[in-house]
């Protein structure tokens, strides 16, 4: 490559140097070259520094004609152009040149931004966890259209025909760590979005979740809807069940649905409301709605099996029906569940 870039460095202005300027990117687009590899040699070919930088990035690629990198902010820029994928503008290109730009720049900067453009679409930015949220939300946003949506998966590092998972997380570990965790050695990322953490990942091990963390999990092909469901299966979540598939709800999943004030007037949810004010009631309450047995709850809880009957049999009168009858133990795990929403709405 160094020789023929020596060679085409000291080409005229006539159509067949253009005819070599375009061979030699073709060249380097067939060779795979990454974008370090793009700025270099196409600093050696202009006989000048070059530069790389992608949209929503930190990282700015420069160049020396000398092949090695070049240090500080961009001096002197002679031409610069704009990279494009999909009709929508991912970075830009330039040539750092003393004086006025040379004939073939134009041309030179063309070619290298449809390279850089080409290299993008194969391998995706750096492979952080941690993402640009503008792009995470173009991808989960009902608003985006299939190929804005696609565009933004290619520019994350996932293939747009190959499905991904996402999940709304609240989390006391990082969000780079949960994205580690739960997907490992698979593309995957990660960014907050207002309240809530948003993890697009090739696959999900819903065993690897770290402690501290609650999950929703979408259930949907596409990424909007699957974003819909994993927020609705992250509301459902509590401390004994931190991690939920929006599948496994089934017809709970209505319940979000359900108007807060219908809720909020329903006689059961209101007993839980007053339940509620008494932190070991509730998690009494709670044991008994999420094992469904008294002597399951009596394990979680760590007591003995006749002193849970006894709150059991207080609680029941609190809400107004027998807890330990089969309907009862629906109706209880239904007014939980909705008492929750409600308060996490």
């Amino acid at each position: 490559m160094e020789a023929l870039v020596a060679r085409l460095s000291r080409l005229d202005t006539d159509a067949g140097g253009a005819l070599r300027v375009v061979t030699f990117y073709d060249a380097l687009i067939r060779r795979r070259v990454d974008l370090p590899g793009l700025a270099r040699a196409s600093a050696g070919l202009a006989e000048c520094t070059a530069g790389i930088q992608l949209t929503g990035t930190d990282r700015m690629i420069r160049m020396s004609c000398d092949g090695t990198e070049a240090a500080g902010q961009p001096q002197q820029v002679s031409t610069r152009a704009a990279v494009t994928l999909d009709d929508e503008e991912i970075g830009t290109v330039w040539l750092e040149r003393p004086g006025p730009p040379a004939k073939l720049d134009e041309l030179l900067l063309d070619r290298l931004a449809i390279a850089v453009a080409s290299v993008v679409e194969r391998y995706g930015p750096a492979r952080t966890t941690m993402a640009d949220p503008a792009l995470v939300e173009l991808v989960i946003s009902s608003a985006s259209d299939a190929a804005a949506r696609d565009r933004a998966l290619r520019l994350l590092g996932f293939r747009a025909d190959h499905p991904v998972r996402v999940v709304a997380v609240r989390s006391q570990p990082s969000l780079d760590r949960v994205g580690a965790a739960i997907c490992p050695g698979r593309p995957v990322k990660a960014a907050q979005l207002a309240d809530v953490g948003v993890v697009l990942a090739s696959t999900v091990d819903t065993a690897r979740f770290p402690a501290g963390v609650c999950a929703g999990i979408g259930a949907a092909q596409r990424p909007d809807r699957a974003w819909r469901q994993a927020r609705t299966a992250l509301r459902f979540t509590t401390a004994r069940q931190p991690v939920l598939h929006y599948a496994d709800l089934g017809a709970l999943a209505l319940l979000a649905e359900v108007p807060a004030d219908t809720a909020r007037d329903n006689a059961d949810v209101a007993a839980v409301a007053q339940i509620a004010c008494n932190a070991d009631d509730l998690d009494t309450l709670d044991a008994y709605c999420t094992t469904g047995s008294l002597r399951r709850a009596a394990d979680v809880l760590h007591l003995h099996h006749s002193s849970v009957a006894r709150r059991l049999d207080q609680l029941g009168k609190t809400m107004g029906f027998e807890l330990t009858d089969p309907t009862g133990l629906l109706r209880a795990r239904i007014a939980l569940t909705a008492w929750r929403l409600l308060n996490d709405s």
